[in-house]
């Protein structure tokens, strides 16, 4: 059975939004700071350890209008590997190996825990983490949270229907100070 894990670049007040691109006040906030040759390291292991990406419309477009234009390990992984979007507006994804999940989001995305043997990473993705996270479907989360309040902005975490329990496993300091924090559902 997979596992879903999702991965942020977060700010100290939990801001997900934007932090390397799109429309956004404060753009690119993520790229104000230094990851280290560690946090570079770090980004470039959990993504090759990933079966499969499961991200939303948006996300997705970002990535597959940028991916496709680089060469190396990383976009060799996102470039070949199979890509599940979750969009009810997107009909004929042009990116290699992309799939659309259109129509029940917490049943198709139980029914790929269930196909997949292996790490489902959901990168960004704000609406269908929140989702995932309100139906108890994310086993697993990474927080690279970097050194700034942006005072406005989508978080990462909103209200739920239910308290939820994590345990932390993880945790380093990399670049100018960005701590690197992995939870796991506790229980699981």
């Amino acid at each position: 059975m997979g596992r879903i894990v999702v991965t942020e670049f977060i700010s100290l007040d939990g801001v997900v939004e934007a932090p390397g691109g799109e429309d956004f006040k404060h753009r690119n906030w993520s790229f104000a700071f230094d990851r280290g040759a560690d946090g570079d390291q770090f980004k470039l292991d959990e993504a090759l350890a990933a079966e499969v990406l499961l991200i939303g419309r948006r996300t997705y477009e970002s990535f597959a209008d940028a991916w496709p234009k680089y060469t190396g390990p990383l976009a060799d992984k996102y470039n070949s590997m199979p890509k599940y979007v979750v969009s009810s507006t997107l009909t004929d994804p042009q990116w290699n190996n992309t799939y659309v999940i259109a129509g029940d989001v917490v049943a198709e995305v139980t029914k790929l825990k269930e196909q997949v043997d292996g790490e489902i990473q959901i990168p960004g993705s704000i609406r269908l983490v929140q989702e995932l996270i309100e139906n108890d479907l994310v086993d697993e989360i990474h927080l690279m949270t970097f050194p700034v309040i942006l005072g406005t902005g989508r978080r990462l975490l909103g209200e739920t229907t239910d308290k939820t329990t994590w345990k932390l496993t993880e945790s380093k300091t990399v670049g100018e100070g960005i701590p690197i924090t992995i939870f796991q559902r506790a229980g699981r």
